[in-house]
């Protein structure tokens, strides 16, 4: 079975909603913004890339991504990496033809199915409503979080409001750095 790994920049109080920024949101580009760059504290980026098996992404993280990152040095290794987009409204001629293989998953269940195939970890990038999914129905098993130090209120969230049962994680590698980002890499506890 293949690990699903939701990684994501969220705020001290949750919000993942356009960190690099993305239009339409009052705070967006908050990861950049009054905090230094340090390249340490985004060591784990270049390491999913490396591991990763596969990219998972919903309709509005693929739209936003699909245009830029095929392009960027930086993401480099995700440019031929296999991606699935989890939408029930995204159709084939929308998909952008210079970033590799793309496949249409149209429900949770097949996300589950994908997850018994065999390959490397299945890395999930922003997908807010996605990741809140993946969490209700349990598919998650790690969360990579660089948390940065702010608080921004209002915004999309990662974690669910659902009313549920407890979820324990485990944490298996943390780290702070010296502009107040720490990096917090989660087991989800089954």
């Amino acid at each position: 079975m293949r690990t699903l790994i939701s990684t994501a920049f969220v705020s001290l109080d949750g919000v993942v909603e356009a960190p690099g920024g993305e239009p339409g949101y009052r705070n967006a580009g908050w990861t950049f913004k009054d905090i230094e760059f340090l390249p340490e504290a985004y060591e784990i980026k270049g390491r999913e890339q490396k591991e990763a098996g596969a990219m998972l992404l919903g309709r509005v993280s693929y739209e936003a991504f699909s245009p830029v990152w095929p392009g960027m040095a930086e993401f480099a290794d995700y440019k031929v990496m296999p991606k699935y987009v989890v939408s029930t409204t995204l159709t084939e001629d929308a998909l952008v033809s210079d970033w590799g293989e793309t496949t249409i998953l149209r429900s949770l269940d097949e996300v589950a199915a994908l997850k018994e195939t065999d390959g490397g970890p299945i890395i999930v990038h922003g997908s807010a409503t996605l990741n809140r999914a993946l969490s209700d129905a349990g598919l998650i098993d790690r969360y990579h979080l660089l948390v940065f130090p702010v608080l921004l209120g209002a915004g999309k969230r990662l974690f669910s409001a659902t009313d549920k049962d407890a979820q324990k994680l485990r944490l298996v590698e943390h780290e702070t750095y010296a502009n107040g980002i720490q990096k917090n890499v989660f087991d989800v506890v089954r």
